[in-house]
């Protein structure tokens, strides 16, 4: 798997588990104080997160974050 496709996985993984927790996008961006826009990247893959914000991610959704990079 190379870096695209691993931030393709994790955007998938994020908009997968905010969808079952019935979060919009911008809900979950408001969560994690961040811009809807940035969450919308984030879920496409079209950016590399940091460790900060996937915690950040994770704390929003209560999960852990290694629910966030297990394929």
């Amino acid at each position: 798997m190379n870096k695209f496709q691993l931030y393709k996985a994790v955007g998938r993984k994020i908009k997968t588990i905010r969808e079952q927790k019935s979060l919009t996008q911008q809900g979950l961006a408001d969560l994690c104080n961040f811009e809807k826009s940035n969450m919308s990247r984030i879920e496409a893959g079209r950016t590399n997160l940091t460790l900060k914000s996937l915690l950040t991610i994770s704390e929003a959704l209560n999960i852990q974050i290694k629910q966030l990079v297990d394929f």
